[in-house]
């Protein structure tokens, strides 16, 4: 039997468009509903952007502790890319600001391009993120037109695999480690290729052991709450 309160960790299946806050928010209304807590303590191991599916850790109670310990683990996406253009965001959220060839780029190039990108290197990460500046988070700068240049940031990237090539199409497998950010390494890709690109889809398919076919969907939680404590209900 799982015990909300004293502390569980829940996976959630993050749907396109969703905010991780939403997921939050959604989780601890049902919590706190079913078990007449007022304010029932839930927090997240490692933000998704919007735009982005996929596996999302919740903790509950006492387990939100160890939020940072789930965010160090290691982490899996497939991601669709598109060359030869680019975006503000580096995904689809802002329309294309800029387009470049890329009828010069083979199969053969984007292989090389991203062995390039594996292990320890130094990433900038995008200015529409969640990075502080003086306090302020980049995104909130970046909407308002200011002029910011985000410090680069030492991670650690395991593997990348080319699951399709497809020009101006590609899907990208990575496993990664904490603070990778895949919008900037399609940026980066598309730029060792002399050309642009950018993230049309993105799914985070695991965190450790955790896969996304081990989440519940938002809208199946409260059935699956019910269920996980259908014995303490009982008493």
């Amino acid at each position: 039997m799982m015990d909300f309160t004293a502390g569980e960790i829940v996976p959630m299946y993050k749907p396109y468009g969703w905010t991780s806050f939403q997921i939050v928010s959604k989780v601890r209304y049902i919590l706190s509903r079913h078990y007449g807590i007022k304010r029932f303590k839930v927090g997240h191991a490692g933000t998704l952007d919007p735009l982005a599916t996929g596996v999302l850790l919740l903790c509950t109670g006492k387990a939100t502790k160890r939020i940072e310990e789930l965010q160090s683990h290691t982490k899996e996406y497939v991601a669709g890319i598109r060359l030869g253009a680019t975006t503000p965001s580096f995904d689809m959220e802002h329309p294309v600001n800029a387009t470049y060839p890329y009828e010069h780029i083979t199969e053969e190039m984007v292989l090389a391009a991203l062995e390039k990108f594996t292990g320890t290197i130094e990433q900038r990460p995008p200015l529409f993120s969640a990075c502080k500046v003086d306090g302020e988070r980049a995104y909130k700068l970046a909407r308002d037109g200011s002029e910011i240049e985000l410090t680069p940031k030492t991670i650690k990237i395991d593997n990348i695999e080319l699951l399709s090539y497809n020009l101006p199409d590609i899907t990208i497998r990575v496993t990664c480690g904490k603070g990778t950010y895949i919008r900037s390494l399609a940026r980066d890709l598309g730029e060792a290729l002399n050309s642009g690109a950018y993230l049309t889809s993105l799914e985070r398919t695991r965190i450790g052991e955790v896969k996304a076919e081990d989440c519940i969907k938002p809208e199946d939680f409260q059935t699956w709450l019910e269920e996980a404590t259908k014995t303490d209900k009982a008493l």
